[in-house]
Formats: structure tokens, C-alpha cells, sequence
């Protein structure tokens, strides 16, 4: 029996939750990208390998699916007159709303923030400057107004370089808050996928973080498809989902941008689909409901609420959600569709496109962990069990999984 969308939003958050001692945390990666474990999943069954097993694992047909967006600088300090240091944290892009588009920008630009030390900036202009001699810039930050949470900050500066360049220059990359640490200078390597390409995340699609250009060209000389797309990860994905049930927490919104090639591979597949990672994962099961949108003829197809996959008639075969994609680019001539979801993951939920994937082990009652939850049922119990017993290294620059999903065609 279809389970009611009221249904999902009682799960219990106190029933996806475990003891995760902090000695498990991994703060730094391994040496080697491809040296760290491999869980694998399949059929009930679980074993374990090394990462760079994955060439053997994987098949000619499978298309494998990464996420290829950058993790920016964004974590800016400025200091007041009076000494007191004021963090401003880059979520979102404001003015221009476009990511190319307020990255290019030269002079200014405004940027949904996270704000440090906020009660210390009521109001006026906090500066930093970067750079040397004829090269010196000054950063200046305005706070507009306040949101949700949120501030609007409008970022002036003095020299006629983009904003992508100031970040590169005066930022910090925003390494996640439960490493208990600064970033350090090996950070901006490592905290970056071999693949990644689109600036926009503030925190990096971790899964993907294992491959190295060796294990790519492995596969693809292996007849593995290999497909991209790109999700802008937010801030929201550490964000601990504080309700007693599933309902209460209310997902934050990422930009995804999806390609005419991407719809093309997807529809042209011999072999399942493996996704890199949970942004990956939310973005390629999105991209059924948007086409089952568009085959209701909504023409807002491109934003997906957090629950309209719960509420959505899901008759429609994949083929048909993706052909109806396909058709939109038909008409529009244009290669790239950009596109916002707020999707939620959480156990009930029937996969309609991705059929296995690579991830990391997530923290205790989190989104991530529901979502995992989702694709292996209640195994996920057995799958943590294993990794804890078995000193398993967890969350960003841990080791990794791969599971298999019970995906609907």
C-alpha cells in the first residue's frame, strides 16, 4: 500500500540516530586518495575492500554520475577598528542570483551570508585588505539586512578583478565545523574532487573525494560511461535536523545544473546508474519528478518542493520523466537547464533513477543518514555496526560505501 506523505513526515529523527565517539572522526584524509576502505552492500550481503577495487566493481555500461562543482573560498575574516574579528560566510549568491554570473562580477556583488560575531556589526562598512604593492586591494562588506538567519551583504572592492578572484585571494576554503580545526594549506587540495569544476559549494560532494585521475581513466578505458552534473552544496548539509520527526525540518534549497548531454546518457544507458555521493543521488532522482512535472504541464518543472516526490503521481516510467526533459531542450535550444530542489530522501522513498552509489558515513540523525536509510532500509543499522566495529574512519575524510539500491525502472 502507497504510503501518504503524512506518513514520511512522522518518521521518528531518534530512531536514525547512533554513538559516534569523536577518535572515529576522521580530521585529515589518508595520504592517498585511493587508499582508504571500501564498504560494499549488495543484496543483503556486506564485505569490504579498497577504494581502488572500484575498477573491478564497476562495468562496462554502468554510467557513473559525479557531482564536478567546486568548493569556494568562502569563509572571509574582516577585523573593526576596535579589534573585534567579524566572520562572514558566503552561502548563496544574491545579486547577481546567477553563480557565473556574481562570480564575474567586478566591483561588487551581494551574497546571502552566515555572520560570526553578527552583535558586534549593528551597522557600517567592515574592510579587509589583501594582496601587495600596486596589487593591494580592499575587500569593504556592508551588512543590507537580515533574514532567517541569514544577512545580505553587499561585498564592494577596489580593484577591477571578479569576485571569484577576491575569494581565491582573501578567502579561506570552509572545511566542515566537526573536523574541530582550521583548514590548513593541504586542505585546498584535499578538500577538493580531482573532477571539480564549477565554482559554487561551500562544502565539497565528499564521495567523490576517493577517485584519482588514474582510477577515471581505469574505468573509462573499461567502457564505464562517465557522466556529470553539477550541485552547488550549501551550508545546510551540516545542518542537524533538530524536530522529533522528519517534518519539522525543513531542507535547504541547492542549485543544480543539468546538462542536454547528461539527459542523453541517462537516456541512453545499457547498465544501472551509480551516483557519487547524496547531492548526486538527490539530483538525478529530482530530475524524475521535475519531468513528471513537466508532463503535468507545470511550468515551474525546474523547482522541486521538499515533498512534492511524496505527493506527485509517479506512474510515469523513467524514460517518460526523462524524455519529457529532453523535449525541453528540444524546444529551447539550450544545452544547460538550471534548476533548484529542496527534495528530502527519507526511508519509504522509492528510487526511480539512481541504482547504486558511493558515499561516506554520515553523522548521527542527519538528512544524509536518512537518506541512506532510504536506500538500504533498515540494514543501515547492520552497514553502521559493521563500519564502527571494524574501525572504519567516518564523515568527510573518512572511508567510503557503496551500496546497492532497490531502484524502480
Amino acid at each position: 500500500m502507497k504510503m501518504a506523505v503524512e506518513d514520511f513526515k512522522n518518521i521518528r529523527i531518534e530512531d536514525y540516530t547512533y554513538e559516534l565517539p569523536e577518535e572515529r572522526i576522521a580530521k585529515f584524509p589518508l595520504a592517498r586518495r585511493e587508499a582508504s576502505r571500501l564498504l560494499v552492500y549488495e543484496e543483503g550481503n556486506i564485505c569490504e575492500r579498497r577504494f581502488s577495487d572500484v575498477t573491478d566493481m564497476l562495468h562496462p555500461g554502468q554510467t557513473l554520475v559525479f557531482n564536478n562543482t567546486k568548493v569556494i573560498h568562502a569563509r572571509l575574516f574582516f577585523r573593526k577598528p576596535t579589534g573585534a574579528v567579524i566572520e562572514v560566510f558566503c552561502l548563496e549568491p544574491y545579486k547577481p542570483a546567477d553563480y557565473a554570473c556574481n562570480f564575474s562580477a567586478r566591483r561588487e556583488c551581494w551574497w546571502k551570508c552566515m555572520v560570526g560575531n553578527l552583535k558586534k556589526w549593528k551597522e557600517g562598512v567592515i574592510s579587509c585588505r589583501f594582496g601587495m604593492g600596486e596589487g593591494e586591494c580592499v575587500l569593504e562588506a556592508t551588512a543590507v539586512e537580515q533574514r532567517q538567519g541569514e544577512v545580505v551583504v553587499h561585498f564592494a572592492w577596489n580593484r577591477d578583478i571578479t569576485f571569484s578572484e577576491v575569494l581565491e585571494e582573501c578567502g579561506k576554503i570552509p572545511i566542515p565545523p566537526y573536523l574541530n580545526r582550521e583548514s590548513e594549506a593541504s586542505d585546498e587540495i584535499r578538500y577538493q574532487t580531482i573532477y571539480s569544476r564549477e565554482e559554487g559549494s561551500v562544502a565539497a560532494p565528499t564521495a567523490g573525494l576517493h577517485f584519482t585521475r588514474d582510477i577515471l581513466s581505469h574505468l573509462r578505458q573499461k567502457e564505464v560511461e562517465i557522466a556529470e552534473l553539477t550541485l552547488h552544496v550549501g551550508a545546510g548539509t551540516f545542518r542537524p535536523v533538530k524536530a522529533d520527526t522528519v517534518g519539522g525540518h525543513e531542507m535547504h534549497t541547492e542549485h543544480l545544473v543539468i546538462s542536454r548531454t547528461l539527459i542523453d546518457a541517462l537516456l541512453h544507458t545499457s547498465g544501472d546508474v551509480v551516483a557519487v555521493g547524496t547531492t548526486s543521488v538527490r539530483t538525478l532522482e529530482s530530475l524524475y519528478w521535475m519531468g513528471v512535472k513537466r508532463l503535468a504541464g507545470e511550468e515551474d518543472f525546474f523547482i522541486l518542493g521538499q515533498w512534492e516526490a511524496y505527493a506527485l503521481p509517479g506512474r510515469y516510467s523513467l524514460r517518460e520523466a526523462l524524455e519529457a526533459l529532453a523535449g525541453w531542450f528540444e524546444e529551447t535550444h539550450l544545452e544547460v537547464l538550471k534548476a533548484r530542489t529542496t527534495i528530502i530522501i527519507v526511508p519509504g522513498y522509492r528510487f526511480r533513477v539512481v541504482g547504486a552509489m558511493f558515499t561516506n558515513f554520515h553523522q548521527p540523525q542527519s538528512t544524509l543518514l536518512l537518506l541512506v536509510g532510504a536506500a538500504v532500509g533498515e540494514d543501515w543499522r547492520r552497514i553502521y555496526d559493521y563500519a564502527l566495529k571494524h574501525d572504519f574512519r567516518f564523515l568527510s575524510y573518512g572511508d567510503s560505501s557503496f551500496l546497492r539500491i532497490r531502484s524502480e525502472r
